[in-house]
């Protein structure tokens, strides 16, 4: 839900029972000390950015070029350097910070600095729109999660994934007229969900069924024709909820070697929260899918554990997908998926991995646990997180989080006397934790 990316942390969740640290606001003074690109240059070149911006001179500084013999030559000289100067200008206002990388704003929009020093103030009415910078379309994550592709101006008959099958639907049609167009087959009862044969499949050709694993080539756009989704080949389990409902509807409709259009209302894609930054709330989505191939789902014991780990974290992020959108039941299925499959022991119980493959699968056991914890609390679960907490904590005795929550779950059941050793536990390996929501009497204490 791929290009080598930074590998995804742990989600911190609201439900947390402990807030930033005294450390973290020594460092955030220590931060006011550092000089900002901008600041070294500040008053060599503030004048240049009047003169470039504005337009405006200061009548008190005025270049004075002795005319003489050399005074032409002086002076294309000292003209550029002052074009030099602007370029240098130009180039330091649009250099990314470290805090704010223009990569991790994929709107493309005006990136404001999270310093607490500010660069010298212009005449905002004149500099406005200097500093405005313009969107382009952008591919968004796909449903396994690739990171966004910012491209400029896209040909869509370039990055037609089937261009044999280019038709009017496909360019131009409105998703209106499709929607109560006759010659479309209605998949759910509310005619929300339709699809379009473009290519039928052999006679012969099997349907896969819910549970099994699928292969499909597909490509999905708005109704503007921006595509927000495409992938040669996705693999997903139907009914895990790796991929939005639409697509696992339309898949278990389909045979092998079938190609279809799809048209989505956003009650079966991505609904009133839209997916940032590509697809905009209640947009229905029209989808080009090709059902290549499908079979029986794998027993994650019959895994390599590289492939039990790259599996295991698909599940997991996805998971963090659903709890940022607060669909706090959908999260917490897909954690316990991925827990199935972050394991290193075989069919008879016996270990197969490495002493560094086990240090990494019980490393993304403990997120995932930690994680469950969390959405097993928004769902009001409270036995269930206490028990998952305890799970943490028997593979990472020392963690903070799990101890944390073990305590407020304890205090809140009444069970103080535990409750204290833990929460001392946790504050000695952070003491300057402090805890929020935790009521204890003194007589406990």
């Amino acid at each position: 839900m791929e290009p080598e990316a930074k590998e995804a942390e742990e989600t911190t969740f609201e439900s947390e029972m402990f807030v930033n640290t005294v450390s973290d606001k020594q460092e955030v003074k220590s931060e006011e000390a550092i000089l900002q690109p901008w600041q070294v240059f500040q008053e060599p070149t503030m004048e240049l950015q009047r003169m470039n911006i504005t337009g405006k001179e200061d009548g008190n500084k005025t270049v004075e070029v002795k005319e003489d013999e050399e005074g032409t030559e002086t002076k294309n000289e000292m003209d550029n350097k002052v074009t030099e100067g602007m370029k240098c200008v130009e180039n330091l206002s649009n250099m990314p910070t470290d805090a704010n990388d223009s990569s991790s704003n994929p709107t493309n929009e005006p990136i404001s600095s999270n310093s607490h020093t500010s660069p010298p103030e212009n005449k905002e009415s004149d500099i406005e729109d200097c500093r405005k910078l313009t969107k382009t379309p952008s591919f968004g994550k796909t449903v396994r999660f690739k990171e966004i592709e910012a491209v400029e101006e896209r040909d869509s008959s370039v990055d037609n994934l089937f261009p044999d099958f280019e038709t009017e639907e496909w360019s131009t049609t409105s998703f209106e007229k499709m929607f109560l167009a006759n010659d479309w087959k209605d998949i759910t009862d509310d005619r929300l969900l339709r699809k379009k044969v473009l290519q039928a499949s052999p006679e012969n050709a099997l349907t896969p069924a819910w549970g099994q694993e699928v292969t499909l080539k597909m490509q999905g756009v708005l109704e503007d024709r921006t595509v927000v989704e495409k992938d040669c080949k996705l693999v997903f389990v139907i009914g895990e909820g790796d991929v939005n409902q639409a697509l696992e509807e339309c898949t278990i409709s389909m045979k092998q070697g079938e190609i279809a259009l799809l048209l989505a209302d956003s009650q079966y894609t991505y609904g009133h929260l839209g997916r940032e930054p590509d697809i905009p709330a209640w947009a229905p989505l029209l989808y080009q899918p090709e059902l290549l191939d499908f079979r029986e789902k794998l027993e994650p014991l019959s895994l390599p554990i590289p492939d039990r780990i790259r599996i295991g974290n698909q599940k997991r992020e996805r998971g963090n997908f659903y709890f940022q959108r607060e669909e706090y039941g959908m999260a917490a299925q897909a954690y316990c998926m991925a827990l199935d499959m972050l394991t290193t022991h075989t069919n008879d119980s016996q270990r197969c991995a490495s002493e560094e493959e086990d240090e990494e699968v019980n490393d993304y056991r403990v997120k995932c646990l930690n994680n469950l914890a969390a959405a097993q609390l928004k769902l009001g679960q409270v036995d269930e997180a206490l028990h998952t907490s305890r799970d943490v904590l028997f593979l990472d005795p020392q963690n903070v989080k799990a101890l944390f929550r073990k305590g407020k779950l304890l205090s809140d059941k009444g069970e103080y006397e535990e409750a204290m050793e833990t929460l001392k536990k946790a504050l000695k390996l952070e003491p300057s934790t402090k805890v929020r929501g935790v009521t204890i009497s003194p007589e406990h204490i």
